[in-house]
């Protein structure tokens, strides 16, 4: 019987072409193999032809570790969103990845899932990577660990949040005028008992656009009594789908004919209960979104929302990001955009 060394049971590693190796091979300097990666510019096309053929033959894949090591930064930009499963922070997100790829930089994607431990956790490992710049849909926009991350020398822009001192920079919506046009849309089709569903204690968002809601209301002659608060645990489908559970079984007097919904999810959560119990949209109850995510206009009724610039709001942030990474003399600007609305089959004239 045969016996084989343990050494010989696999393949061998293979071996990991180096900066060396191509310069051998295109019979150039270091240097000259070091321009072509770095500043190509600098070497004549016929050279530069020499030493990339070199690479495609020897598999050579740069080592950007050991670059930025050298550099003390990658070339990375962290956003830590606060929902994956929520598209408007995906859209979000696209925009960001659209001024990080035209500056040659990478985004990394991380989800807090609405934790601040996690987010905590996130934030640590960003900065034990030397990104250049962290962007973050907060838990708590005023949270201390944002203005640590700030000092220690990684900049930081908020995203869809505001905060109470102009410490950072920050890209977010006028969420009061987006709850008031949502709710002035419901009057001026002659609704006076509108549901708010979301809950307030979300974030400052959630209450902001309640406010709207309200200021709408008193506009219209309409007292706070004719919003009445359907409080949803999150800001899901299926919260959405609970919430509405609970307004058709109102009794027929006291239920709302009209609902705003703090995002889109929740108000398609909604429509797929009203579907369920047959109750029509917009007939027997009209509903109002916010965001405009893409499967608002793709629902079984198609949804009235309150849009956001979703990707310029990601863009804008991190172009202001990378304005701080680049001038240490950057002035913190506090960017607020105003949303419209998207008027759909969901809502139409009470009567």
């Amino acid at each position: 019987m045969a016996v084989h060394d343990a050494h010989e049971a696999g393949p061998a590693e293979p071996r990991v072409a180096g900066i060396k190796d191509v310069a051998a091979l295109a019979g150039v300097s270091l240097g000259t193999v070091s321009n072509v990666l770095n500043r190509p510019d600098r070497v004549s096309p016929r050279t530069r032809a020499k030493v990339e053929a070199a690479m495609a033959e020897l598999r050579f894949v740069r080592n950007e570790s050991a670059r930025q090591l050298r550099a003390g930064r990658s070339r990375v930009l962290g956003y830590v969103m606060l929902d994956g499963s929520n598209p408007f922070f995906t859209d979000v997100a696209a925009g960001m990845e659209d001024a990080a790829d035209e500056g040659d930089l990478s985004l990394f994607l991380c989800n807090s899932d609405n934790r601040a431990e996690r987010e905590s956790a996130y934030l640590s490992r960003l900065e034990q990577q030397r990104v250049q710049g962290v962007l973050i849909t907060p838990v708590d926009p005023d949270a201390a660990v944002l203005d640590e991350i700030a000092l220690r020398g990684t900049p930081v822009v908020i995203v869809d949040r505001t905060r109470t001192a102009a410490t950072h920079c920050s890209v977010a919506v006028d969420d009061v005028h987006g709850g008031m046009i949502a709710v002035q849309h419901l009057v001026e089709r002659g609704h006076e008992r509108i549901a708010f569903i979301g809950s307030p204690a979300t974030s400052g968002q959630v209450r902001d656009r309640r406010e709207g809601a309200l200021r709408a209301l008193a506009e219209a002659g309409l007292g706070p009594d004719h919003l009445v608060d359907l409080t949803t645990a999150g800001l899901t489908v299926a919260d959405g789908r609970n919430a509405g559970a609970r307004l058709a079984g109102l009794p027929a007097p006291a239920r709302p004919t009209a609902a705003f919904c703090v995002n889109d999810l929740l108000a398609l959560g909604l429509l797929q209960t009203c579907v369920s119990l047959r109750l029509r949209v917009p007939d027997d109850l009209a509903i109002v979104g916010y965001d405009d995510i893409d499967f608002a206009a793709a629902a079984a009724v198609p949804l009235t929302s309150v849009r956001q610039p979703r990707r310029q709001l990601g863009r804008t942030a991190a172009e202001l990001l990378l304005q701080e990474t680049a001038d240490p003399h950057h002035e913190h600007q506090q960017v607020v955009f105003t949303p419209e609305l998207v008027v759909r089959a969901s809502t139409h004239a009470a009567g």
